[in-house]
């Protein structure tokens, strides 16, 4: 979470810092009332991918390295888009995945994320809570910087 608070802060607006700020909070007072999910976050080698980690962690997830212990898997690859991740996802899954199982495999993209953008920061958080919290949280960017890719 302070990392969030870091990112926010080198906002110089006030009103652009306080409206990012509440995004933040919004999420944080309901997460506080929720199950921790078991997450991984993998790249397009089925190698544990720590890009995420600390969003992952921020929405409520607990970071785990081994796909048969997550209930939630993300799949990100830099430099390499939904698109692209949709054609080689399949055969990487392995369907005694508990993620699998549950279909809650989602493929994550966001390029802007490495630039430390507040905005896009602050979207990629949201986005990773969307991802986590299904149905408590919508944020309209599914399809644009993530999917769920049903198995």
């Amino acid at each position: 979470m302070s990392f969030l608070n870091k990112v926010i802060n080198t906002v110089a607006d006030a009103e652009q810092k306080e409206a990012l700020q509440d995004r933040v909070e919004i999420i944080l007072h309901k997460i506080k009332f929720m199950d921790k999910v078991p997450v991984i976050v993998l790249d397009t080698e089925n190698q544990v991918n720590g890009s995420l980690n600390a969003l992952v962690v921020s929405a409520g997830g607990v970071l785990q390295n081994s796909p048969e212990d997550a209930r939630v898997l993300i799949y990100e690859e830099e430099d390499m888009g939904m698109l692209q991740m949709m054609g080689t996802v399949p055969v990487l899954l392995q369907k005694e995945w508990p993620a699998v199982t549950y279909n809650r495999v989602y493929l994550f993209d966001d390029p802007k994320l490495e630039a430390e953008d507040p905005e896009q920061v602050v979207s990629a958080f949201e986005d990773i809570a969307e991802m986590l919290h299904p149905g408590f949280f919508v944020f309209g960017n599914e399809g644009r910087n993530w999917a769920a890719f049903g198995v």
